[in-house]
């Protein structure tokens, strides 16, 4: 295998909402691989001790003030990356937030809230650093979703209905940019233990639900998240775009139990 494929040496990437959870995964793992960093957060001070992590490996790093909520914030970071390190090679969009309700608790505000910040911040990231990218004819887009991209869980409207649109919106930004040099995929984790859910780890019962539905029966570890990132945004996926790649221990394969937990019999008895 030819590992400069996956060397994203003298690359910078952009890693949205990386003060904590998968976002600084999705960071180091593209550090690793040789990506200097643009880090951000509505709380840019948030930021400070990461960065201090990224320039430990020896790779640059800035990290700068982002609401995906508001377009000027967008544009902003946007310009302030492209003046910090020239080119923006990478883009992994990651900032998103969740509210878990039944649906018929969630409010206007509880919409309005998940699907701007994932949905439409999402895509307005992508415009403005896309800008950017088809000017030098080169980009690497990774737009994270999540396994409700394609299934459907009761009590996660708002956040399902941001995810499966961020899987249709990577076919068609995918459509739209190829012909400038530009990939665009989608990152779909599974069943990962975050901030975001962490309260719902707590509950043995419901977590050995969970394992009993995935087929390597084991919820997600951040590192299992690190190829799958470096591939999307490397020159080894050039001929990968549109596409949603799962990475779920395969719960999204419908697991479910075919039997009964006991020897079936071979024939019918009369």
């Amino acid at each position: 295998m030819n590992n400069s494929l996956f060397d994203l040496s003298g690359q910078v990437a952009i890693v949205t909402g990386t003060s904590r959870g998968l976002g600084q995964y999705f960071a180091m793992a593209l550090a690793k691989a040789g990506a200097d960093l643009v880090l951000t957060s509505r709380d840019r001070a948030s930021l400070a001790s990461f960065e201090k992590e990224v320039h430990a490996l020896g790779r640059r790093a800035v990290s700068l003030e982002l609401d995906v909520k508001n377009q000027e914030s967008i544009e902003r970071m946007a310009a302030e990356a492209e003046a910090a390190f020239g080119q923006i090679h990478i883009l992994v969009n990651n900032a998103g937030c969740n509210v878990r309700k039944p649906a018929l608790d969630v409010t206007w505000d509880d919409w309005n809230h998940v699907v701007d910040t994932n949905l439409r911040g999402s895509f307005f990231v992508a415009q403005a650093v896309a800008r950017r990218m088809i000017a030098k004819g080169y980009g690497r887009i990774v737009n994270i979703g999540s396994v409700t991209s394609v299934f459907g869980y009761a009590g996660l409207a708002p956040y399902g209905a941001s995810r499966g649109g961020i899987r249709q919106l990577t076919m068609s930004l995918a459509d739209d940019w190829g012909k400038h040099g530009v990939t665009v995929n989608c990152l779909a984790p599974g069943w990962f233990r975050t901030e975001q859910n962490k309260v719902l780890y707590e509950d043995q019962e419901w977590v050995d639900y969970l394992i009993d539905r995935i087929p390597v029966k084991r919820p997600g570890q951040p590192h299992d998240l690190d190829g799958a990132v470096v591939f999307l945004a490397s020159e080894a996926s050039r001929y990968v775009t549109g596409q949603t790649l799962l990475v779920d221990g395969g719960i999204s394969t419908g697991a479910m139990r075919a039997t009964v937990n006991r020897p079936l019999s071979s024939g019918n008895k009369a």
